[in-house]
């Protein structure tokens, strides 16, 4: 390839479709790639089989000191807009919960298509290379490669995602290459990621290690109503990666693990006429995991009829409005995205060109925008990619 017109650093979602649409346009795009093979964490989303966009995704699911800046990409290049060109290869999909699409043919097939695309259009992409420094001069951005290597292009894309998986190459180039050129970041922080407990808290819940119920976990004023899964360190599932990325250290969760119950003190007044002579266990059980209903109950023995109101709305409050303070999360190592990143402030929500260095753009996760689980951010890196592509 003669020189580039366009240098994107990361092969994952975001620089993947950005590299696609800017060669198909015509440019000259090269793609460099810290990790051995490109889209690692494409390949094991959704367990193998990729929840690559949700049929129900709008600006009001993305997280972002600036709640408008995602609007223009996602309008602009929708999750029908990606359906249609996995459609064209043949790829076929199935919808589970709340929206969330997943290929019928797995994830490598959502990353071949990619990758298909980006040889049609001519895009160079090289693996296993690490950019050692950024300069620009003369309207050129040059990079330093491991091993001494220059490259250089006018326009430069970083899509080298956030703080998530380290151990899958995440690093923090992009963060570091946005506060060289003058852009301000936002704190990265783990999101969608378990929760851990301090001793008191872990006592109840490591021997329900495995133990799922459906729940609504809350944190202020923001809820979710999903499954949630008691590990050895504490609570993670759907519910709880969730409500973390509204989390901060300190906070207090509250979770219900009744949702269908209006009035779950009423529900335990009926229960004690009704069963008089039934155990706690045997109550909650018909609504509660086994095991669940058993270490709820087991501070209350004796039967129904023996309990007074007071104790019944202590046990009422247990079940629906059960409140914890996490001590923290499981970190960027179990985090599944990272919230906050390269400030919106920053960047031109139109074409996500810094606007402090012209020719300089900054795509997908490492960006502060971050979606909800369930295809959202992979959205928001087709849409980011797709929106500087149409700028370069």
């Amino acid at each position: 390839m003669a020189d580039p017109d366009v240098i994107i650093v990361g092969a994952g979602a975001a620089g993947l479709m950005c590299a696609r649409v800017a060669a198909g346009r015509g440019l000259r795009v090269l793609v460099i790639e810290r990790n051995k093979a490109p889209g690692a964490k494409i390949l094991i989303s959704g367990g193998g089989r990729c929840n690559f966009t949700n049929i129900d995704v709008r600006p009001t699911s993305y997280l972002s000191d600036n709640a408008h800046f995602a609007k223009s990409a996602l309008s602009r290049y929708t999750a029908w807009d990606f359906m249609d060109l996995l459609a064209a290869h043949g790829l076929t999909w199935h919808e589970k919960t709340l929206g969330q699409l997943f290929s019928d043919q797995g994830a490598r097939r959502i990353l071949d298509i990619l990758l298909d695309e980006c040889r049609t259009a001519g895009v160079e992409l090289r693996c296993g290379l690490d950019v050692v420094s950024v300069a620009h001069a003369d309207g050129r951005y040059r990079l330093t490669l491991d091993g001494g290597a220059q490259v250089s292009a006018p326009k430069l894309v970083i899509a080298s995602g956030g703080l998530s998986i380290p151990k899958m190459g995440a690093t923090g180039f992009a963060y570091d290459i946005a506060r060289q050129f003058g852009l301000p970041v936002v704190i990265p922080e783990p999101a969608l990621v378990p929760f851990t407990f301090a001793d008191a808290d872990l006592a109840f819940m490591k021997p329900l290690a495995g133990v799922a119920a459906d729940s609504i976990v809350r944190v202020g004023k923001q809820s979710f109503r999903e499954a949630l899964l008691f590990t050895h360190r504490g609570l993670s599932g759907p519910a709880i990666l969730q409500i973390s990325s509204y989390w901060h250290a300190g906070q207090a969760v509250v979770i219900n693990l009744l949702p269908d119950m209006p009035d779950v003190a009423a529900w335990l007044r009926d229960q004690r006429m009704a069963r008089a002579k039934a155990g706690l266990k045997a109550i909650l059980s018909d609504l509660l995991p086994a095991r669940l209903a058993d270490a709820i109950a087991d501070p209350y023995p004796g039967t129904m009829a023996g309990f007074p109101n007071r104790q019944l709305d202590e046990i009422a409050a247990r079940l629906s409005a059960w409140t914890i303070v996490p001590s923290g999360t499981e970190g960027f190592a179990k985090a599944e995205v990272t919230r906050g990143g390269v400030c919106t402030s920053g960047l031109s929500s139109k074409t996500l060109e810094a606007k402090t260095a012209p020719g300089l753009y900054f795509i997908g996760e490492c960006v502060d925008v971050t979606g909800w689980l369930g295809g959202y951010n992979f959205q928001w890196a087709w849409s980011s990619g797709w929106a500087a592509a149409q700028a370069l």
